[in-house]
């Protein structure tokens, strides 16, 4: 909760009678939810029926995202040296140093929207639905090509 551009606060002032009433909407950005959890927690506590603890909204900033789909990559990448590994360890050759890697796709899905619970629908969704419902899939689909070298050739260069 460092930064301060992660914090919206708007105020509403009333004339009541002979004095004033303030209302405050604090709406704070959070990228850890325990911390979240343990701030409205304490906000609850502190001020008990003086304040309303809306519900947690959830989303990936692009900059999250942006590092889901290079990690996501990364390990397509790595699944592939180890599949050709295994390829090579079958074949009697060893696996070289990569020779073209090339990112084909990469495709984004979000979960599917979960149901409540109840028939009616009149319950709210539980933080788990909302956190399962905010939840992204990132797939990327890469082409590599590998230097092979035979066994032979490895013993006799080292």
């Amino acid at each position: 909760m460092s930064k301060e551009n992660n914090i919206t606060v708007t105020k509403d002032f009333r004339r009541i009678e002979n004095g004033y009433q303030m209302e405050a909407e604090i709406c704070v950005i959070f990228s850890d939810f325990g911390k979240m959890e343990d701030f409205c927690n304490l906000l609850v506590e502190k001020l008990d029926s003086t304040v309303v603890v809306g519900s947690p909204q959830f989303f990936h900033t692009n900059k999250t995202m942006e590092n889901i789909r290079r990690q996501a990559c990364l390990r397509a990448v790595s699944n592939s040296q180890r599949k050709a590994s295994e390829v090579c360890r079958l074949l009697g050759q060893s696996l070289g140093r990569p020779l073209i890697i090339r990112e084909e796709e990469t495709k984004e899905n979000e979960s599917v929207p979960s149901e409540p619970s109840t028939p009616d629908h009149t319950r709210p969704l539980t933080i788990q639905h909302q956190i399962n419902n905010a939840s992204m899939t990132v797939y990327s689909k890469v082409f590599v090509i590998f230097e092979l070298k035979s066994k032979d050739n490895c013993k006799r260069n080292n």
